[in-house]
């Protein structure tokens, strides 16, 4: 769950009283600094409604004898966070009506009009068209389109969780706008990567993206910290493990091919793409 911001209040303004009693009221919250601001993070919109109705009442806190009755956490349900994360959701579902169309890579029909290249089947073989004729012919949107591609439910369905977990995180951070910059940066440059390294080939998926989001997460947060990309313990080091583990072939030889170089064009994209965010908003700070 994306933290919330329930409270920006002016950096010379005495939170302490107010943290104090949320604090006795065994409240989630953390405070941190932007700027000239500071900022109340809770964990969800519903408690920060109630902290900022608390704020009116108490702005400086109470006496521990005038506590007023405990603030609960209310868990937000499937369709608030929906609404919290419009761009997320969008490009899911995007993704969702390609795998439907496309009935899980396996319609080639569907499959080749989002590939990096164009192609045609012709017995066993499959025929790809240079991609600058590609290219030539106006087709640019195949230089982002095949991270909508997913070959079988498994591959639709980790990169959907995935990309839920990271990239709502972007989009309440930073805002739809950034987040689909985003998206469409790491895709076209982990594409680019993909087809650098291997040739014209047939690959597709959110991997790319995914490791690009996870190391601009990575690495703004170690410039910048903020809670809103502070990720679940271990799935850093797990993601970083599974790379390896696929740059060794061992995962093409049991699954199928896997677009490693994507994998790794995309987390190089991300990372720097985090160390210039990161830089920024600690300058700003």
């Amino acid at each position: 769950m994306s933290p919330v911001a329930a409270l920006r209040r002016p950096l010379q303004e005495d939170l302490s009283g107010f943290v104090a009693l949320l604090r006795r009221l065994e409240v989630p919250h953390r405070v941190s600094e932007e700027r000239d601001t500071q900022v109340l993070w809770v964990p969800a919109e519903a408690l920060a409604e109630q902290v900022r109705e608390l704020y009116l009442r108490y702005p400086r806190g109470v006496a521990e004898e005038e506590v007023p009755t405990p603030v609960r956490p209310q868990r937000p349900g499937i369709a608030a966070h929906l609404r919290a994360s419009p761009l997320t959701t969008a490009m899911l579902l995007l993704t969702l009506l390609v795998a439907l169309l496309s009935f899980g890579g396996s319609n080639f029909e569907v499959v080749r009009w989002l590939s990096f290249q164009d192609f045609q089947i012709q017995g066993r073989y499959i025929h790809f068209q240079p991609w600058l004729e590609t290219l030539h012919g106006g087709q640019w949107w195949r230089l982002f389109s095949p991270m909508l591609i997913h070959f079988g439910p498994l591959h639709l369905a980790m990169n959907a969780l995935w990309y839920w977990e990271l990239g709502r995180r972007i989009e309440a951070r930073q805002g739809g706008l950034v987040l689909l910059g985003l998206t469409l940066t790491f895709a076209l440059l982990s594409n680019f990567a993909q087809y650098a390294h291997g040739g014209p080939s047939l690959f597709g998926g959110l991997s790319g993206v995914l490791y690009g989001l996870l190391g601009y997460c990575w690495i703004f947060r170690l410039l910048a910290p903020t809670p809103a990309y502070v990720l679940p313990r271990g799935v850093l080091a797990m993601m970083l493990i599974w790379l390896v583990v696929c740059l060794t072939g061992v995962i093409d030889t049991l699954f199928g091919s896997i677009a490693n170089a994507a994998h790794v064009g995309g987390l190089l994209a991300g990372c720097a793409a985090g160390l210039v965010g990161g830089a920024l908003a600690r300058l700003r700070r």
